[in-house]
């Protein structure tokens, strides 16, 4: 898995490409959202478009990202979630817990 990173206004958005599975992604993102929240980026969107396949080590890890932001006052977001990813977080029942966004721009807009 590969995450390029981006600042839009205040939002830190982050671009996930590839499979999201067990030693393949899932601590590169806990990584990447530990340094940002660190640095005091509050504003996160998870932009999951290039995502194919996420595996339970991969979902509970998108559920790590968002109580680790949330506990440090922040909100995390998710965006362009594909159709077999929204099933899945259909059936767990997360799709209740995380804000989900088809396009960009209303993703940025729900923080103000």
């Amino acid at each position: 898995m590969q995450i390029d990173e981006r600042l839009v206004g205040d939002v830190k958005i982050l671009d996930l490409t590839g499979k999201m599975t067990l030693g393949e992604g899932d601590e590169l993102l806990r990584d990447k959202v530990n340094s940002l929240v660190h640095q005091g980026h509050k504003k996160l969107v998870l932009n999951l478009e290039g995502v194919p396949y996420i595996d339970s080590a991969g979902l509970g890890e998108i559920v790590r990202t968002y109580t680790t932001v949330s506990r440090q006052g922040g909100k995390l977001k998710l965006l362009g979630l594909t159709k077999r990813i929204q099933d899945l977080l259909s059936i767990t029942k997360l799709l209740t817990v995380f804000e989900t966004y088809d396009n960009e721009q209303d993703a940025i807009k729900s923080f103000s």
